[in-house]
């Protein structure tokens, strides 16, 4: 069996396709302040490494509280749903008690 060379393809044309882009000079003069941007940063917070473990911190604490939030809506719908899956059984009991009322007693 030869080896598959679909891996390797991609590379090639994500290489290819990103040289290709770079003419462009709005998408390389971008690609470079980016760069700049990340490079800085990068800097910073080697140098502040408390202040990187601050934020770190405060964002494992955000997706924690949306995690418990959208469990708890998820909890809350499931709730619903089962309210509304005994509905059709109450409302049958409702309108069989409401014929029952309205109906005249048989005669013996």
């Amino acid at each position: 069996m030869g080896r598959s060379k679909l891996l390797a393809s991609i590379v090639v044309g994500a290489a290819v396709g990103a040289a290709l882009s770079m003419f462009d000079r709005a998408t390389r003069e971008k690609t470079i302040a980016t760069t700049k941007k990340m490079k800085e940063s990068i800097s910073y917070y080697a140098a502040n490494r408390e202040e990187l473990q601050v934020l770190v911190e405060e964002k494992v604490l955000a997706a924690k509280v949306l995690c418990e939030s959208v469990s708890e809506n998820v909890n809350t719908i499931v709730d619903k749903v089962d309210e509304f899956k005994e509905l059709p059984s109450t409302i049958e009991g409702m309108i069989n008690e409401t014929k029952s009322a309205f109906s005249l007693p048989d005669k013996e």
